[in-house]
């Protein structure tokens, strides 16, 4: 079974606080994703394996350590997953970036696929997809089946805030997945928004609440 990780470091609590609040605009929002999105970046990448190497310091020679293994690829959720990707590649320029579209069908209520367009090795790839939100789970249970079905075999969520039924979603779909959450918030309302949650994480992104 994957894990489930929630973060309590004290500066993800902080920033996750005022990103929550009604009163943050969108430039404080956004620069606030950014931010909490590296920090969890810091914890995500805990396990990465090393490989040691030497190098020479303007004192001497220095047994070192580099990493070593897979690269790594980011995948955001369109289109709110785009604010997690610049505070990723702070910390792991070297990473490369695929996309996943996906909207929900207004009668069957299930994720549809409208664009797919990731690195040609995600095979070789450790990959991790960025959602700030996993709600219904339904969206996340379908982008991990997508990168399954194109090779990938090395996938971690990492979303801002979820929900106990997001969570119980993708374990019970994906059970091999380990899940990053800043919180993990009380329940879905009957508009399967998180409560308390922070309000359309893609709207309050870019401005178009």
């Amino acid at each position: 079974m994957g894990k489930l990780v929630v973060l309590n470091h004290p500066l993800i609590q902080h920033k996750l606080t005022m990103i929550r609040d009604k009163n943050t605009g969108t430039k404080a929002f956004r620069e606030l994703v950014d931010e909490v999105a590296t920090l969890m970046a810091f914890e995500i990448t805990r396990d990465l394996p090393l490989e040691e190497t030497e190098v020479e310091t303007p004192i001497a020679k220095a047994r070192a350590y580099r990493l070593s293994g897979k690269k790594l690829g980011i995948v955001p959720v369109l289109r709110a997953g785009l604010g997690m990707v610049d505070g990723m590649l702070n910390l792991i320029p070297a990473a490369k970036v695929g996309h996943v579209g996906l909207f929900r069908d207004p009668k069957t209520l299930k994720p549809v696929e409208y664009y797919f367009k990731m690195p040609t090795d995600i095979a070789e790839r450790d990959l991790i997809i960025v959602d700030p939100m996993l709600a219904t789970g339904g969206t996340a249970v379908e982008t991990i089946k997508l990168l399954k079905e194109h090779g990938a075999s090395s996938i971690k969520l990492m979303c801002l805030i979820g929900a106990p039924e997001g969570v119980r979603a993708v374990q019970e779909a994906h059970p091999d997945i380990d899940i990053y959450l800043a919180a993990l918030d009380e329940k879905l309302n009957e508009n399967s928004y998180i409560v308390p949650g922070l309000g359309d994480a893609g709207d309050r992104l870019f401005g178009t609440k």
